[in-house]
């Protein structure tokens, strides 16, 4: 295994609430809200830890998904609390590897999973978006991040 493909432990969560945007009509979660809600934990937890996107901009890359796995374990419904956990699995070259999970908050404290999944993301060049290297400000900063790392809010409960 070289350095490259040592697994990052990169662990974070970040919180908010099911909104109606990510409901159908009878109040559930839709199938298909659960990625871009692990995409935004994804993203967040990046951002939080100086490697969001706007700073992989500054550094001439942008960011592709080329691979993404979801399982579906309970269905969430609107104004429900929801943590995201997120763990960087890999911080190659030009990839990013990162399983994060969809968690209900239960109001005895438990913690109810709704989704889980993997997002592999590839450094692409923003204007012929063709593969790049990851930025080294970006890989050093994504490799570097603790396990247990500070949790936050992004948006009250």
């Amino acid at each position: 295994m070289t350095s490259a493909d040592a697994p990052a432990t990169a662990i974070g969560t970040v919180r908010r609430r099911i909104e109606h945007v990510d409901t159908d009509a009878s109040g559930v979660v839709h199938f298909s809200r659960y990625v871009s809600l692990l995409e935004t934990f994804v993203l967040d937890h990046f951002e939080e830890h100086g490697a969001g996107l706007a700073r992989i901009a500054e550094l001439g890359a942008d960011l592709a998904v080329t691979e993404l796995t979801v399982r579906y374990r309970r269905p969430g419904a609107y104004r429900d609390p929801i943590a995201g956990e997120v763990v960087v699995e890999h911080v190659g070259a030009a990839r990013i590897r990162v399983a994060a999970s969809l968690l209900r908050e239960e109001t005895d404290g438990s913690r109810t999973e709704l989704a889980s999944g993997t997002l592999t993301f590839a450094a692409v060049h923003p204007g012929t978006g063709t593969p790049v290297p990851l930025p080294p400000a970006v890989r050093h900063t994504l490799k570097g991040i603790v396990p247990h790392a500070a949790r936050h809010d992004i948006a009250a409960l």
